[in-house]
This record gives structure tokens, C-alpha cells and sequence, in this order.
């Protein structure tokens, strides 16, 4: 049987030289306008268009998708629901439900972007 080989450590000759400071923080970057602080800030401004696009173009089908059944569909501005025509319950009483569910939506992931955005800044 041969002899156990013997371990050797090996480590860079400047291990022992002062640690590099810590690194600036995102706020800190944020907060000077440096080129950094831009990208973070471009970050969170996309989400939050893209978030704005999202819900308008939703709001946006809602309303014009009623308007364009009542439009395309003769039928569909005839029909009478409670003694209402269709399209004036569905535009005057049921739209508002599906907004305000837009709007909690909306809400909601305007939050956690900014949540996603303090943590982001946060750790680094």
C-alpha cells in the first residue's frame, strides 16, 4: 500500500493585504444620479409603465370589446335584461366590478414592484 499523500494548502501571496472596502450602496447611487443609480432607476420605471400598459390595454378591451358587441351584434343592443337594454346594464352597473378589480390589480403590483425594487437596493 503507498503513503497517504500529504495535503498542501495553497493561498494567494495577498491574503493578508487590507480588504477592499465595502462597495458603495444602490441608495447612495441613486440618491448622486451616477450612471448606476440611472440603471436602477430605469428598472423600476419600466416595471411600472409596464405595468400601466397592462391594466390600460385591459380597461381598454373591456370597454371597447362592449361597445364593439353592440356595435357588430344588432341582436346584442335588443336584448333586454330586468327591462334594461344589455349594453347600458353592462356598461352602467356591471363595469364597475371588473374595475375595481383592475384597480386592486394594479394596486397590488405597483406594491410588489416597489417591494422587488427596496430589496433589490437593499441587498446589494
Amino acid at each position: 500500500m503507498s503513503e497517504p499523500v500529504k495535503r498542501v494548502r495553497i493561498t494567494h501571496p495577498r491574503t493578508e493585504a487590507a480588504r477592499r472596502g465595502a462597495a458603495r450602496p444602490p441608495v447612495r447611487e441613486i440618491d448622486e444620479q451616477t450612471a448606476l443609480g440611472e440603471v436602477y432607476m430605469r428598472s423600476l420605471i419600466r416595471s411600472q409603465r409596464r405595468l400601466a400598459v397592462t391594466v390600460c390595454g385591459g380597461v381598454g378591451v373591456l370597454l371597447v370589446g362592449i361597445a364593439l358587441a353592440g356595435a357588430l351584434a344588432p341582436r346584442f343592443a335588443t336584448v333586454r335584461v330586468l327591462g334594461l337594454p344589455l349594453p347600458w346594464l353592462l356598461l352602467g352597473v356591471l363595469i364597475y366590478p371588473a374595475l375595481i378589480a383592475l384597480a386592486a390589480y394594479a394596486v397590488r403590483q405597483a406594491e410588489r414592484n416597489e417591494q422587488a425594487f427596496t430589496d433589490l437596493v437593499r441587498k446589494r
